[in-house]
C-alpha cells in the first residue's frame, strides 16, 4: 500500500501521457495536431541541448570511471572541464531529485531496519558522500514474525529513487578481504529504486552486518543451556581428572593423580567434545550472519537499477523528460487561459489540476518552467502577467531555433 506523504517536484507521469492528459481537456479540439507537433519539437530541442551536458559528464567522468573500456591518450582536452560532482548536482536538480541532508541521513540510520538486521557504516572511509532521492511516499506492509507463525503491520517512508555518489579516501586501507571492492581513491555511482528510509545504510559498499540483541540472545541462551549440559555430562570425568592433576601440581593435596592411558583417553575425549561444542556455536553464529548477508544481497539485487556511467545516462533521460513536461504544462495552461495569468495563478492552476483531475499532489516548479518558455520565446510577459504565443507562431519559433543550431558561427 502506498500513499504520498509530501509534495515533490517530480511529475510522476510519462511525457507522452502528459500530452494525452492535456488533450482530454477542452480548448484544443481544433488544434490537436499542432499541439502534438509542438510537444514533439520541445522534446527534440531538450534532447539536443542535454546532449552537450551528457558529453561534458562523460569527459569529466573518464578519470573516475571504473568500467571504462577505451584507451587513454595524452592529448590536450581543450577547454577546462567542470568537476564531475558539480555537473552531477546540476543534472540531479534538473531531474527533480532532492538532496538527502546529513540530518535526514542520521535520522534514517537511527531507525529500525525493515529487514530485521542491524547494519553499520563507517563514514570515515569516505572523502565524499552524496545521496539524492526522488519520489517520497508513506507505505505499509505486513511482515511475518515468529518464523511465519505471526505477522505485524508496519508503516515506513519509502524513496522511489535514490542516487548514491561516494568517493573513498585516498589513504584508505582495506581492513578485510570482504571489502576488496573498496579501493583507495575509488568512486562509486549507483541508482536504486524503492528504498525504505530506515535502510539507507544498506546502499553503502562498506556496510557490515551486526547482531541485534535479540539475535545474540537467540544464539547465546541455547548455547549456555547446551554448554551446561555438555560440561556436566560429557566433560564431567575430564574435569574431575584435570582438577586432581592441578590440585596436586599446585600443592593443594598430597594424593598424586595417576595419569595412565585411560586418563589420557578421558582428557582427549573431553578436549574433542569441547572443541566440537565451540565449533558448533561458532558455526551457528557464522551461519546466522551469512543468512543476514544473503537477505541484504538479495534485497539489493532487485533494488539496483544502474551503476557508474549508466547512472547519469539514465538521469539525462529523466532530466530531459522533466524539463519538457514542465515547459509543456506551463505553455498549455497559458494557451487555454481566457486571459493573462500571473506566475502565482499559473502555479496554482497546474497544481490544482493535478490534485483534482489526477489525484496527484506535486510542487510544480513554475519559475523553472517559465524560464524555459522565455528562453524559447513562447511566452510574453507584461506588467507581471503572462500570455502564451499562439500554436502556429510557437511552432515557427521552435522550427527556426532548431535550424539555427546547425548554422556555422562566423
Amino acid at each position: 500500500m502506498t500513499s504520498s506523504d509530501t509534495r515533490f517536484r517530480f511529475i510522476p507521469f510519462r511525457r507522452h501521457d502528459i500530452v494525452e492528459m492535456c488533450l482530454q481537456e477542452v480548448g484544443l479540439a481544433q488544434s490537436e495536431s499542432d499541439f502534438r507537433r509542438l510537444a514533439q519539437m520541445l522534446a527534440q530541442i531538450f534532447h539536443f541541448e542535454f546532449h552537450a551536458l551528457l558529453e561534458a559528464l562523460e569527459a569529466s567522468y573518464t578519470d573516475l570511471d571504473p568500467d571504462i573500456d577505451t584507451r587513454r591518450v595524452d592529448v590536450p582536452r581543450g577547454n577546462e572541464q567542470r568537476p564531475f560532482v558539480e555537473l552531477l548536482d546540476g543534472l540531479l536538480e534538473k531531474a527533480n531529485y532532492e538532496r538527502i541532508s546529513k540530518a535526514d541521513l542520521n535520522q534514517a540510520l537511527n531507525e529500525s531496519s525493515l529487514f530485521k538486521i542491524r547494519l553499520h557504516v563507517d563514514f570515515t572511509d569516505f572523502a565524499e558522500v552524496s545521496l539524492f532521492a526522488r519520489g517520497q511516499s508513506q507505505r505499509s506492509e505486513v511482515l511475518p514474525t515468529w518464523f511465519g507463525l505471526g505477522s505485524r503491520h508496519i508503516e515506513f517512508t519509502n524513496f522511489d529513487r535514490v542516487v548514491v555518489f561516494l568517493k573513498i579516501r585516498d589513504d584508505y586501507q582495506n581492513p578485510t578481504p570482504e571489502l576488496s571492492h573498496c579501493r583507495a581513491g575509488a568512486t562509486l555511482l549507483k541508482l536504486f529504486r524503492n528504498v525504505p528510509r530506515a535502510d539507507l545504510e544498506m546502499l553503502f559498499p562498506n556496510t557490515r552486518v551486526r547482531m541485534r540483541l535479540m539475535d545474540k540472545l537467540f544464539i547465546g541462551v541455547p548455547a549456555l543451556v547446551s554448554g551446561g549440559i555438555v560440561f556436566t555430562t560429557k566433560l564431567g570425568a575430564s574435569l574431575v581428572l584435570l582438577g586432581s592433576l592441578f590440585g596436586y601440581w599446585l600443592g593443594l593435596h598430597d594424593q598424586p593423580a595417576e595419569l595412565n592411558q585411560a586418563g589420557v583417553m578421558v582428557l582427549l575425549a573431553g578436549a574433542a567434545t569441547l572443541a566440537g561444542y565451540l565449533w558448533k556455536q561458532f558455526s551457528n553464529f557464522k551461519n546466522r550472519k551469512i543468512r543476514f548477508m544473503q537477505a541484504l544481497t538479495q534485497n539489493l539485487y532487485f533494488k539496483n537499477l544502474d551503476n557508474n556511467a549508466g547512472v547519469f545516462l539514465r538521469l539525462i533521460n529523466d532530466a530531459e523528460a522533466e524539463e519538457s513536461k514542465e515547459a509543456l504544462l506551463a505553455y498549455y495552461f497559458l494557451l487555454i487561459s481566457p486571459g493573462a495569468l500571473t506566475r502565482a495563478e499559473l502555479d496554482r492552476q497546474i497544481e490544482s489540476w493535478f490534485e483534482a483531475r489526477w489525484d496527484c499532489s506535486i510542487d510544480f516548479e513554475v519559475g523553472d518552467a517559465l524560464q524555459k518558455l522565455r528562453r524559447l520565446g513562447l511566452v510574453v510577459e507584461s506588467a507581471g502577467e503572462l500570455t502564451a504565443v499562439d500554436l502556429v507562431s510557437a511552432i515557427g519559433l521552435l522550427d527556426k531555433r532548431w535550424d539555427n543550431y546547425f548554422v556555422p558561427e562566423n
